[in-house]
């Protein structure tokens, strides 16, 4: 159990210090950012002056298939937590499914609540479940 509470925490490590990367588009929500870094297949927001890793929110994809992916994880620094960072995240990747007329898998219990909470459900038609 320790070695893949090792694992994980390595891979939110490398997750946060990756976060400076060049982006492809970004949109504004509320008094966050929201960065898509369609290379790295993630969605980013960074507080303040975007200076310290520490402060770099991310919900990470992959894709699946041609017109698939997989909505793997969200991870908000505590720093962060408590001011709705993630349903922001989870907004920008549904959009992007919405968008780009994409099919999802969840694997990330946020994301999975998110979906389940809005009360339009408008996202309901591009997961699969």
């Amino acid at each position: 159990m320790a070695s893949k509470l090792t694992s994980r925490l390595f891979e939110l490590t490398r997750l946060v210090s990756s976060c400076q990367t060049s982006t492809s588009a970004s949109s504004c929500s509320g008094r966050f950012t929201v960065k898509h870094d369609r290379q790295n297949h993630r969605f980013t927001i960074t507080a303040g002056s975007g200076e310290g890793a520490d402060d770099c929110a991310v919900l990470k994809y992959k894709f699946t298939g041609q017109k698939e992916v997989d909505l793997m994880s969200t991870f908000v620094p505590e720093t962060f937590r408590g001011q709705g960072i993630a349903a922001v995240l989870s907004k920008a990747a549904m959009d992007f499914l919405v968008e780009e007329n994409l099919k999802a898998h969840v694997s990330c219990w946020y994301i999975k609540k998110y979906i389940d909470e809005q009360p339009q459900q408008q996202y309901k038609d591009y997961i699969i479940p």
